[in-house]
């Protein structure tokens, strides 16, 4: 089933259907850990950091240009590289004080 995760004020649906009870379990079990274990738990928040990078993948060019495949397979790592560099560039070094 889709993980979707339910509004803060989420009510239980009949369960008249699976995906209504696979609702209501997330409903539930968002109630009973709280919403930031809850997506830790279920791995939404996996999901969300993949969904997130990807689209940052998207964002550095749609199609492929080379034809061959194994030049493809090369052209995607190239920017996967280049991501990891400005993502290594934007984070920040912390150092302790005193």
């Amino acid at each position: 089933y889709a993980l979707i995760p339910p509004r803060k004020n989420a009510k239980p649906w009949k369960p008249t259907s699976d995906g209504a009870i696979a609702r209501n379990d997330a409903v539930n079990a968002q109630r009973y850990l709280g919403r930031t274990l809850w997506r830790r738990w279920s791995g939404y928040h996996r999901r969300s950091r993949v969904e997130t990078k990807m689209h940052c993948v998207k964002l550095l060019g749609q199609s492929l240009m080379a034809r061959d495949f194994e030049r493809q397979v090369a052209e995607i790592q190239i920017r996967i590289a280049v991501l990891n560099r400005y993502t290594a560039l934007g984070i920040p070094i912390t150092e302790p004080v005193g």
